[in-house]
């Protein structure tokens, strides 16, 4: 497949924080690509490291001087190999289930920070309850989900606490007029079937699948729309930080539609960047007791965003503005409201978020 984007033309000015390269494992995928780009475009260096040699040969054009490294995740030596001389790891090889758990061991023997950009819930849980007390003995950071599913949620939700420092519930809405599903999504729909989490009375329990559609408001301009519950990464990142006993999500239904069904099509670009017309607005709202507090966000195509997200969390990695080592989720390693506002209005083309309490 040849690559939808773009090579380069004008450098971002922003110098990169760490002269060595960024791994960057599941290169040649549809986000791979976009995070790829992303780290060019702000002076990073690069490896492109994946299975199938022939399609990371394939990125010559966007990225016609970095190193190709053949790597499987069933082959820890080879995994060893690609990372050797990096300074991170940014994982983009979905299934995550399949790919999340080898990289991040061989990061942590690396001792490099690691990003992924997973939607999975299960393995986004596993990171958190199998490598923490590993990560911060070693003193590094290991941060799963920073993507479009994982981390806007999660930042926003931050934001919108303020003072707060516990809630009655944390309620994100999801709101996109279309969701053209990549190959990638695809296969990870089939591999999570049956495993998605939500988080209610304190504890990530399975996802109820009984059919539930109801009217819901979101922000404009989507306004009142059907809507149904929806299992997201932010459910899992949110709970290990924030302190509350609920965390829900909601979908409008348009986007639920298109991704079930089998004949939708994938993404397509719609200009030399590569993102797609696709347009998102999320709203996170907190409650305690009879007050409720909302930020929102909002900008084009779910892919093309993660790719700011994973990079922007790594640049603050590695020049130092983590608040913490171990597993953590971007709203509790970073300054959320600082974070979203970097990425405005380059990449969110709206932000709202409340006024500093």
């Amino acid at each position: 497949m040849s690559s939808a984007l773009s090579p380069l033309s004008v450098p971002h000015t922003v110098t990169w924080p760490d002269e060595r390269p960024v791994a960057v494992v599941g290169a040649a995928g549809h986000t791979g690509r976009f995070v790829v780009r992303e780290l060019l475009n702000r002076g990073a260096r690069v490896v492109l490291v994946g299975r199938d040699r022939a399609k990371l040969d394939g990125l010559g054009e966007l990225a016609p001087d970095a190193p190709v490294r053949v790597a499987s995740t069933g082959d820890a030596a080879s995994l060893d190999r690609a990372l050797e001389g990096a300074s991170a790891v940014v994982n983009c090889a979905g299934p995550f289930l399949a790919t999340a758990l080898p990289v991040a061991q061989a990061a942590l023997r690396a001792r490099l920070p690691y990003l992924d950009v997973a939607a999975e819930q299960a393995v986004t849980a596993a990171l958190f309850d199998t490598y923490d007390a590993r990560a911060k003995e070693a003193g590094i950071v290991l941060a799963p989900s920073v993507a479009f599913y994982g981390a806007v949620g999660d930042l926003l939700a931050t934001a919108a606490l303020g003072d707060w420092t516990e809630v009655d519930e944390v309620v994100l809405a999801y709101a996109l007029d279309s969701w053209l599903p990549t190959l990638g999504s695809r296969l990870t729909g089939k591999s999570n079937a049956g495993q998605q989490l939500a988080y209610t009375d304190g504890k990530l329990r399975p996802f109820d699948y009984t059919p539930q559609e109801f009217p819901w408001e979101f922000p404009e301009p989507f306004g009142t729309q059907g809507a149904a519950p929806f299992a997201t990464a932010d459910q899992v990142t949110i709970s290990r930080h924030v302190r509350t006993p609920e965390v829900r999500a909601v979908m409008n239904l348009a986007p639920l539609r298109d991704v079930r069904d089998a004949t939708t099509p994938e993404p397509v670009p719609a200009d030399s960047s590569g993102r797609s017309a696709q347009t998102f607005l999320v709203e996170a709202a907190v409650r305690r007791g009879g007050e409720t507090r909302r930020a929102v966000a909002g900008g084009r195509d779910i892919y093309a965003v993660t790719a700011p997200l994973v990079v922007e969390a790594l640049a603050r990695i590695l020049d130092g503005r983590s608040r913490a080592t171990g597993v953590v989720a971007a709203g509790a390693a970073f300054d959320a409201a600082d974070f979203l506002r970097a990425l405005t209005p380059e990449h969110f083309t709206r932000l709202d978020l409340p006024e500093p309490v």
